[in-house]
C-alpha cells in the first residue's frame, strides 16, 4: 500500500520473476459485478468464470503469481459487493475450496500467491482488509529518486530514443529536475521531465542543429528544455520573531515546513481561523488556544503586567497556516500552534531553528506523531 508510482505493481512482477513463476495480473479498479470474480451461472446466456478462474486458465498453471490491482477502488451496486466475492478467494483457510459458479466444483486455489495493491487502506472493507498482510511503501526521497533516475530511467528512456551513447545527465540536473521540477511521491513525473529533455536534444540532433560528439545535460541548460522552476520550498525564516512557530507536516508527496503565524489585535474577545484548515486542525487550535491562555496566566513571565490574558476579551486573536490555497488537516499541528501562542501573550521570541509537530492535549501533554521520515526529510531540506 502507498501512494501512485511508487512501483507496487513492479514489485509484484520482479517476485514473480524471482520464484520463477507465472504472472498474472487483474485490475479491479471500477468492478462492481459480483460475477466477476465468483463467475456467472451457467444457465445464463453469455455466462463466463469469473476473473481468478479466467486467470489460472490462461496460465494454465494452479500456482501463478496473481496481482490484484487497485483493491481499494472496488465499486458495489445493486449487482452485489466484489469484494465480499473476494473474502474466501483471499483467506487461506477457505481458499482450498474456491466455488465460482461457473465451474460448480470447488477449485483449490491454495497454491496461488495473491499480491494485492492499494492506495488508501481506508476504503477497503474491514473484514476484506483482516486477510491481508499489510506491508507500507513510503514515497522515495530525493536521494533515491536521483539513484532511480540515472540506474534506471535515464538508461531505459536513452535506449528508447536511440540516443545511449550520444546525451548523458549530470548529477546535479537529475538533482535540479527531482526537487525543483517534480513534486510527488512516486517517479511517474520524473520520468516525463527526463523523457521531456531527451526528446528535445533528439529533434535538435535530426535537424542538425547539434553537430557530432556527445551532449551533456547540466544544470545551466535545463530552463531551455524545462522552463522556469516549477517548485519551490519553504525557507527558514529569517529571524526569531513573536507569534511565528515552525511547523512540520506530512504530505503525500513528502514533509512540508510551515510556519504558524498568530497575531491580536484590539477588538471583542473573538477567535479567527485561516488557511483552509480541516475540522482536526481548527480542533487542535481550539485547544492549543484555551491551554496557552491557562498557561500564561499561571506562568511568571510578567504576564500579570502586561495583562494580555485578563484583558483577553479586549482583544480578537487570528491564527494564519500558508499557504491559504492549500487545503491542510491533521492532528499533529497543536504544539506548533500552541507554542506560537504562548510566545504571543509572554512578548518572548520564538527560535526560528526548531521545528515542532505532535497533537497537544487540555493539560499541555503532547501526543506521538506518524510520518517521522516524510517530517525530517522536510526539516533537513
Amino acid at each position: 500500500i502507498g501512494p501512485p508510482g511508487t512501483g507496487k505493481t513492479s514489485i509484484g512482477q520482479s517476485i514473480a520473476r524471482a520464484m520463477d513463476r507465472k504472472f498474472f495480473r487483474i485490475s479491479l479498479g471500477g468492478i462492481r459485478d459480483e460475477a466477476e470474480i465468483r463467475g456467472h451461472r451457467r444457465t445464463y446466456v453469455g455466462a463466463l468464470p469469473g476473473r481468478i478462474i479466467q486467470g489460472i486458465h490462461t496460465v494454465k498453471v494452479s500456482n501463478p503469481v496473481f496481482m490484484l490491482d487497485e483493491i481499494d477502488k472496488i465499486g458495489y451496486d445493486f449487482r452485489g459487493d466484489p469484494s465480499a466475492a473476494l473474502l474466501e478467494a483471499l483467506d487461506p483457510q477457505q481458499n482450498n475450496s474456491f466455488s465460482d459458479h461457473y465451474l460448480e466444483v470447488p477449485f483449490d486455489l491454495s497454491n496461488v500467491l495473491f499480491i494485492t495493491t492499494a492506495n488508501v487502506l481506508d476504503t477497503i472493507p474491514p473484514a476484506l482488509r483482516d486477510r491481508l498482510e499489510i506491508i507500507e511503501f513510503p514515497g522515495y526521497t530525493d536521494h533515491e529518486k536521483l539513484h532511480i533516475g540515472k540506474k534506471f530511467l535515464i538508461p531505459k528512456l536513452l535506449r528508447e530514443h536511440g540516443v545511449e551513447k550520444i546525451v548523458n545527465f549530470t548529477d546535479e540536473a537529475v538533482k535540479e529536475i527531482v526537487s525543483k521540477y517534480t513534486r510527488e511521491a512516486g517517479v511517474r513525473d520524473l520520468e516525463r521531465q527526463f523523457a521531456k529533455v531527451v526528446r528535445k536534444n533528439v529533434r535538435s540532433l535530426v535537424e542538425g542543429n547539434k553537430k557530432g560528439g556527445k551532449i551533456k545535460i547540466d544544470v545551466s541548460g535545463l530552463r531551455k528544455y524545462l522552463g522556469p522552476e516549477r517548485f519551490l520550498f519553504q525557507l527558514a525564516e529569517k529571524k526569531d520573531e513573536i507569534g511565528v512557530a515552525t511547523g512540520l507536516a506530512w504530505t503525500s508527496v513528502g514533509g512540508e515546513v510551515l510556519s504558524i503565524e498568530v497575531a491580536r489585535m484590539p477588538g471583542k474577545g473573538k477567535f479567527e481561523l485561516t488557511g483552509s484548515l480541516g475540522n482536526v486542525m481548527r480542533e487542535s487550535a481550539k485547544t492549543a488556544l484555551s491551554f496557552s491562555r491557562a498557561y500564561a496566566s499561571k506562568a511568571s513571565y510578567g504576564v500579570e503586567k502586561e495583562s494580555i490574558v485578563k484583558d483577553f476579551y479586549n482583544y480578537d486573536i487570528h491564527i494564519h497556516v500558508p499557504s491559504g490555497a492549500i487545503p491542510k488537516d491533521g492532528p499533529s499541528a497543536g504544539i506548533t500552534i500552541c507554542t506560537a501562542l504562548i510566545s504571543l501573550f509572554t512578548g518572548l521570541k520564538v527560535r526560528k531553528d526548531v521545528a515542532m509537530t505532535g497533537e497537544v492535549t487540555l493539560r499541555g501533554k503532547v501526543l506521538e506523531i506518524g510520518g517521522i521520515k516524510e517530517k525530517v526529510l522536510a526539516a533537513h531540506r
